[in-house]
């Protein structure tokens, strides 16, 4: 920890600090020699081409990961009940979360060629064709379209996994009860569930913070900075502009801004956990006492029976 961790994490702390870069010609150890303290941090704030490249961070990562819920979940719910050749549907359904996010990114640069398959389909039905990657207000869209491709699967198996786990009892008491569709999902699925969808919203919102392939491969970036996210302007900071000290100190930014978003995700797991296990040990109600209520909890469900 203290190697892949605590060492890099100084070094960035270090160099964020200074104006250093390696065309200086000396060695990061001697970054010292360009200290300029906070002045990277201010420049950040006040640079319009960073809080633009962060909206359109927080923009992908909000739109990518509320379309892969929502895909995911109504796919785990089709899926859920057996059927002839289910295996084999499963397994098409998480075949693009194997494919190499490189490949996936040239995969789709085809298809959004101008005489490419998704144009030559428009034409069949008189429509296009659309620059999907030239257009500055599409190509956005379409960086994101890769994105939720990829990662709708993940999701699918996540939700699929915690559904399957769900306490058939529970479930089956609503229904004789007469509980609708939606009140089993608001009153019964949600909250048994409600852990698992927020560890599933946190990894999948870290992953596409974090994007750079799809965007790279697709558009590196543009037309302009129209698909420019953090990543890729950390990227052309480092590899095209050679400013490290300015690239740590944007990089220190983002870390503090994802960990104050994640201290503030992780916190109702938290909860959930504790709800959780208050009702696993009958906090606050004595043993003799909860025997006693799951009894007549029983007789009144048999008498319902």
């Amino acid at each position: 920890m203290a190697f892949i961790v605590i060492f890099p994490l100084a070094i960035a702390v270090y160099i964020g600090f200074t104006s250093w870069s390696p065309t200086t010609g000396e060695s990061f150890w001697y970054a010292y020699n360009y200290w300029h303290w906070f002045d990277g941090y201010w420049e950040a704030l006040t640079s319009t081409a960073f809080w633009s490249a962060m909206w359109r961070t927080v923009l992908i990562t909000v739109v990518c990961v509320a379309v892969e819920f929502v895909l995911g979940f109504a796919l785990a719910l089709l899926l859920l009940k057996e059927f002839r050749a289910r295996g084999l549907v499963v397994v098409f359904f998480l075949l693009p979360m194997m494919v190499v996010p490189a490949v996936s990114g040239f995969i789709f640069f085809m298809l959004y060629q101008t005489d490419g398959p998704v144009n030559e389909a428009l034409a069949l039905i008189g429509q296009g064709p659309v620059n999907w990657l030239q257009n500055a207000d599409i190509a956005i869209w379409s960086v994101m379209t890769v994105d939720i491709w990829q990662w709708t699967p993940l999701m699918f198996l996540i939700f699929l996994s915690g559904l399957a786990a769900l306490p058939e009892d529970q479930l089956n008491q609503a229904r004789i009860l007469g509980a609708s569709w939606w009140d089993q999902m608001r009153y019964l699925v949600f909250p048994m569930l409600k852990p698992i969808l927020l560890i599933a919203v946190i990894i999948r919102g870290i992953e596409t913070f974090k994007l750079f392939d799809p965007i790279y491969l697709l558009t590196q970036g543009g037309p302009g900075n129209a698909t420019e996210n953090i990543s890729l302007y950390l990227f052309d900071e480092t590899q095209q502009n050679t400013r490290w000290g300015y690239a740590s100190s944007v990089a220190i930014l983002v870390l503090i801004f994802v960990s104050i978003v994640g201290f503030w995700a992780i916190r109702p797991i938290e909860r959930a956990q504790e709800e959780t296990l208050e009702e696993l040990t009958g906090a606050e109600v004595p043993p003799e006492q909860a025997a006693q209520e799951r009894v007549e909890e029983a007789i009144e469900a048999e008498a319902r029976v």
